[in-house]
């Protein structure tokens, strides 16, 4: 992976926890050695765990789990959790959300599949009203004059990308999904080809990945133009783009909604495709590509005119 332009900072939460167990640790009693042992060696993990979880993995009582948060100086085991998330909030904060619906009880399959299309539609509704004419407008100039478009996004934007290149390639000549096996060096490879000609797509939501962000200022260094794709103006993303997109990906239940991303997508292929003069063309000579592949339900056998799939 590429390195980002600046180390990251020690974790607030850590640093404090590490602090004072160095600390105490001259007057810990074995089995509060025992406890800290495991939160040093897995600070992450631990901010995870709920008191139970933490005194078997160390293999202590509850009670010397809770005594050994005291011992720290902290009110008890909740104040000492609290504190190691607070230097993983934005890594944590999926996990924390999932354990609060997790504690208010069991709900049905219906349920569930209830209150997540209602998120899908309130930020899918909350991206479209976010959106500005200009920044529409600017997005589909810097994909419709592009000579070579290049899609950075790694992680769960990796997906995101492959459909926008799969929306962009019938209107597109050139794009490019800089994600693959040989990972984030092959992307900086071939961006080093890239000039103020090109465009770089930058896809990223929390919790943003170093190599999406590096490979944007890569890009901005050689003039390259960028179109970040991302969750809102805070997002490391957005002062290195020419033209940022907003999508609103609140989530109760998982690191980001990302439904929302994909119907901005969405409609950002389908702004370019109605603003491009070949677009019906083009459409056609994929329906005839494709033809040959495609299951026909009056036939029952593969293969239709392609005349129907561009009517």
């Amino acid at each position: 992976m590429l390195a980002p332009t600046n180390a990251s900072p020690t974790p607030h939460g850590t640093h404090s926890v590490a602090q004072r167990i160095a600390q105490a640790r001259p007057q810990l009693s074995r089995l509060h050695r025992q406890v800290a042992d495991v939160v040093l060696a897995q600070p992450l993990q631990v901010a995870t765990l709920s008191i139970d979880e933490l005194a078997a993995r160390a293999d202590v009582s509850v009670a010397t789990a809770n005594r050994f948060a005291r011992a720290l100086g902290f009110d008890g085991y909740p104040a000492f959790r609290a504190e190691l998330v607070r230097g993983f909030e934005a890594l944590l904060a999926p996990v924390e959300q999932l354990r609060s619906q997790v504690e208010a009880g069991p709900a049905s399959a219906a349920d569930a599949f209830s209150s997540a299309l209602e998120e899908c539609r309130q930020n899918i509704e909350g991206t479209r009203q976010a959106l500005t004419p200009q920044a529409c407008e600017a997005a589909v100039a810097l994909l419709r004059e592009a000579r070579t478009i290049y899609i950075a996004g790694y992680g769960a934007s990796a997906w995101l990308g492959g459909l926008l290149q799969h929306g962009l390639e019938t209107h597109c000549d050139d794009v490019r999904l800089l994600a693959s096996a040989a990972g984030a060096t092959h992307a900086a490879r071939a961006l080093a080809r890239s000039t103020p000609r090109d465009l770089v797509v930058a896809i990223s939501f929390p919790r943003y990945l170093a190599d999406t962000v590096a490979l944007a200022e890569q890009a901005r260094v050689r003039g390259t133009p960028v179109l970040a794709i991302t969750d809102h103006a805070a997002s490391p993303l957005a002062p290195l783009a020419d033209v940022a997109l907003f999508a609103q990906a609140r989530s109760r239940f998982r690191a980001n909604c990302e439904s929302s991303a994909l119907a901005l997508i969405e409609a950002l292929i389908i702004a370019l495709s109605l603003q491009s003069r070949e677009a019906l063309q083009a459409v056609r000579g994929t329906a005839e590509a494709i033809a040959p592949w495609i299951w026909n339900t009056r036939t029952g056998r593969r293969g239709v005119d392609p005349k129907d799939l561009s009517a």
